[in-house]
């Protein structure tokens, strides 16, 4: 109800209590659309403060008019109109057949099934205005009956899966509200606390109005309930309250996330006190469920830690949560072990990915795409990223399988039906198109850029930064390698994603990922082709050095590695040699410790240029053989490349000109093979010089 129909309110019966007798109906008759069940309620409500302040003759005066108001709107031809009057027919028909089934969903279901047209606003009204009017003309005692039927009433329609969910979560939110004024507090403490339990449970669930909102007045009608329900008194009552305001905390929105999730942790356990696996395997089974999922969310604590209390709380569920006994459940809790493996920091990587593998797999024989497709189509596209992150079996293989789980993913989520789930499996089917082996490399660099457009469609600046933001530096990434197309206009592509990426991605706000943009963005300018040169090279070292102010040897030794190696190419590039070597040779010991080889030879190689050009041609040989030794290890045809066309130009210098021939013929076949067009016509300038010595006299 909003503050301009309330104060509507206010002003109608501040004007029935001051009017000269006899005006009434005639005030009434003039705010007729002001007439309905709230009205009644505020008018009770404002009888009792009249009275509590010791103005006993207003107080009976506006009870006497709420009363014959009540009597006029039941008897109003509006409210016996015949739209009303089935309404109503049909409001008296379910709740005799609750309260002669005692609340059996076989009975009571049918009925709601063949009335689904009639379970809707208009529904909550006749339920208030009949309820307020019915239970304020009977005994106490009578009226505790028709309440208590009315409050089954509301748990069955709360359970109800047909018609309009909204609709039904609604109803039941009224009917426990309309009983509440039955139920106090002070009268009948503990029927009044199961009402809160399940006005918490039903607030919890509701799709109208505010979710944060919503999720508040849960919490608050748990708080309500456990002011009743010890621990003492009512175990197992305090133990379920417990266990649904854990809930309610996991899935907060209001407050500090992370002491939300604490919250939840402690009331989840303390549900566990009371329900044991040997007294109550069930539930105790879903809190350990539940529990997992509050330690795989923890933001306190140490993240490794959580994640083990997660996997062990998930297989505790799955001691009593089997597949032949609870299907449903046991497929539930594979999915989110799965996750767990998957983000699992301690244990062996490789062993993680294979149980998280395993796990999903699990899951879907459950979960089949005819009967639980969004559960199916949530656990294909995990089942992608585990695949694409695999590290045994063959890669090529793993990320065709990535790419199969991802495109099956799709199937079912849609742009239509599901819009986010749409945007991040095609986020996720780029990258594993952008990371493809199999297939020609240029085609599956564009199926990764349109992946990542298509993505951008719904992931939209203003309505989810982040993950826009995540997209243009991916897509920046794409564009950077991009075989297609023109590769000036490309490394334009990418400088724009990487920068419209730092206007989310600032430094204060996003530390981390603002320097990994910084990085790329260094990356892009050291390739440009549009533009001036040295000021390309000036703004990539800028970018470079920007990272280094995160990326620290003491917090990120391996990205500091990377950005210094980035430096000093481009240092050396510059004319400023022994300042890159400086830098080249300071990433050596951490590339070395963390057996990151690819960077070492990288390192290495560049380090051989180096010395090359300033004529250490004994260092730059050895450099340059210590390179082609790693590249040679790690089968990296294109490295392979580059050293021996180093070591050919080296040898042509020293003057060992067949030597020099042998090196770059080697470095042409391999060029050819790998159809590196750029390194053929170098290595055929260099062969050129050789054949011009040789024909010298």
């Amino acid at each position: 109800m909003d503050e301009q129909r309330i104060q509507a309110y206010l002003n109608l019966i501040q004007q029935l209590l001051t009017c000269p007798s006899g005006e009434e109906v005639q005030i009434l008759e003039s705010n007729r659309e002001l007439v309905d069940a709230e009205l009644l309620d505020l008018m009770a409500a404002v009888a009792e403060e009249l009275a509590a302040d010791g103005d006993q003759n207003a107080a009976e005066f506006l009870g006497s008019i709420r009363n014959q108001l009540l009597e006029i709107i039941l008897e109003s031809p509006t409210f016996a109109n015949p739209s009303s009057q089935n309404y109503l027919e049909f409001l008296i028909k379910v709740l005799l057949a609750t309260h002669k089934s005692k609340g059996d969903p076989k009975v009571v279901y049918p009925l709601l099934e063949a009335n689904l047209d009639k379970l809707d606003d208009k529904f909550i009204d006749i339920l208030q205005t009949w309820a307020s009017a019915k239970l304020s003309e009977l005994e106490p005692e009578k009226g505790e009956d028709i309440a208590r039927v009315i409050g089954q009433f509301s748990i069955l329609i709360k359970q109800f899966t047909l018609g309009n969910k909204a609709n039904n979560m609604e109803i039941a939110i009224a009917g426990y509200e309309t009983i509440l004024t039955v139920f106090s507090r002070e009268s009948n403490p503990q029927n009044w606390a199961t009402i809160q339990n399940n006005l918490g449970i039903a607030y919890s669930n509701r799709i109208r109005g505010d979710q944060a909102d919503n999720l508040e007045l849960a919490i608050e009608a748990y708080q309500l309930a456990l002011s009743v329900y010890t621990k003492p008194d009512f175990p197992e009552d305090w133990a379920r309250t417990q266990y649904n305001l854990g809930y309610a905390y996991s899935n907060r929105i209001g407050g500090d996330q992370a002491d939300n999730l604490e919250l939840a942790i402690a009331a989840y356990q303390l549900a566990l006190s009371v329900y044991t696996k040997p007294d109550f395997p069930e539930h105790w089974a879903r809190i350990q469920y539940n529990l997992g999922i509050a330690y795989s969310d923890r933001i306190r604590g140490d993240k490794a830690d959580n994640l083990e209390l997660a996997i062990e709380a998930y297989q505790l569920a799955l001691s009593v949560h089997t597949k032949p006994d609870f299907p449903q459940d046991w497929a539930r809790i594979q999915y989110n072990l799965g996750i767990a493996y998957s983000d699992r920091i301690g244990g062996d990587q490789a062993d993680n990915l294979e149980l998280a593998i395993e796990a999903y797999q699990l899951a879907l024989s459950v979960y089949t795409k005819p009967d639980f497709p969004e559960h199916w189509a949530s656990t294909q596209h995990n089942l992608g990223y585990a695949y694409s992150e695999r590290i045994r079996g063959d890669k090529a293989d793993n990320l065709e399988r990535a790419i199969e789980a991802y495109q099956l993913a799709l199937s079912v989520y849609t742009k239509e039906d599901f819009p986010q789930a749409w945007a991040s499996t095609q986020y996720s089917l780029g990258n594993a198109y952008s990371n493809r082996i199999g297939g020609d490399q240029a085609d599956n660099l564009e199926r990764a850029i349109e992946a990542y457009q298509l993505a951008l469609s719904v992931y939209t600046k203003e309505d989810f930064p982040q993950a826009w933001a995540i997209t243009q530096i991916i897509l920046g990434y794409a564009y950077s390698k991009r075989i297609g197309g023109d590769q000036a206009d490309n490394l334009e592509r990418a400088i724009e994603a990487y920068q419209l990426a730092l206007s989310v991605y600032t430094k204060p706000d996003f530390p981390q990922a603002w320097a990994i943009t910084q990085n790329n963005l260094g990356n892009a300018y050291s390739k440009r082709i549009l533009g001036n040169s040295a000021e390309n090279l000036e703004k990539a070292i800028a970018s470079y050095q920007n990272a280094s102010e995160i990326y620290t040897c003491e917090d990120f030794h391996e990205h500091w590695a990377d950005v210094q190696r980035n430096i000093g190419r481009l240092l050396v590039q510059q004319g400023s040699w022994y300042d890159g070597l400086s830098r080249l040779e300071q990433s050596l010991p951490i590339y070395r410790q963390t057996e990151n080889l690819e960077a070492l030879a990288d390192s290495v190689y560049h380090i051989a240029r180096t010395h090359h050009l300033i004529m250490n041609l004994d260092k730059a040989r050895m450099n340059y053989r210590d390179a082609l030794r790693i590249y040679n290890h790690l089968n990296n045809q294109p490295g392979i490349a580059i050293c021996k066309t180093g070591l050919g130009m080296l040898m042509i210098s020293i003057g060992f000109i067949d030597d020099a021939r042998q090196e770059l013929t080697q470095a042409y076949e391999i060029c050819h093979t790998i159809k590196d067009n750029q390194g053929i016509d170098n290595i055929q300038q260099l062969l050129q010089v050789i054949n011009k010595i040789k024909a010298k006299p």
